[in-house]
């Protein structure tokens, strides 16, 4: 008889001791897939510090704008027993609706027109660029509200009366009456940002997943 020719099988090591060794496709390297979050939390901040100072100095230009575009209140002085007192020329005027509501415009406006610039600026949101549109929007409305005040009529409105005399119309000084509308720049520019991130901002890429052996 002849021998086989075949040669016989491997032997079949089932020891739990052997260690199966994935493909080098199979695992993907650390850190692998993954950008980094943004431009780094200082440059963040840095650029949050800027936009702080920008609408603080742009609640300039909206004082001014109020000071100009708001309705002026007509009141008009007299005399009475060697007193005087003030009263509205027209008591069924809507002037100081028009005040607030003119303030209120025009923070919404600047509140849109910087939540988009940011958006195109940064392309990206972020904590502090959150923190900075609001922080700096309150803090521009402030410094608006007060500017216009400043550089509107007297407040002292007996002292005003007095001087351009009994029955002259003048103007009432310019006043904030509604408070809330300090909130609409802040707000406006929140939303904006928040809106134009949520539907155009690049999406963080998904991390891999190792295939199963």
């Amino acid at each position: 008889m002849t021998a086989p020719l075949t040669p016989p099988p491997p032997p079949h090591d089932d020891s739990p001791h052997q260690v199966r060794q994935a493909p080098p496709s199979a695992v993907a390297p650390a850190g692998a897939g993954y950008e980094q979050d943004g431009p780094g939390l200082r440059t963040e901040l840095r650029e949050a510090a800027v936009l702080t100072v920008v609408s603080v100095l742009g609640g300039v230009l909206l004082g001014l704008l109020w000071w100009w575009l708001a309705p002026h209140v007509p009141l008009v002085g007299d005399e009475i027993d060697k007193s005087w007192v003030v009263y509205l020329r027209d008591t069924e005027g809507e002037q100081a609706i028009g005040v607030d509501g003119t303030f209120t415009l025009l923070g919404l406006a600047f509140g849109l027109v910087v939540g988009v610039v940011v958006f195109l600026w940064r392309r990206r949101g972020g904590v502090p660029i959150v923190v900075a549109l609001g922080l700096g929007g309150l803090l521009g409305s402030l410094l608006a509200w007060r500017l216009g005040v400043w550089l509107g009529p007297e407040s002292d409105v007996l002292a005003h009366a007095r001087a351009v005399g009994k029955g002259v119309t003048f103007s009432a000084p310019l006043k904030l009456s509604a408070k809330g509308a300090l909130l609409a720049w802040p707000l406006a520019g929140l939303l904006a940002h928040l809106g134009l991130t949520a539907l155009f901002a690049p999406r963080d890429p998904e991390p891999p997943y190792p295939q199963q052996p």
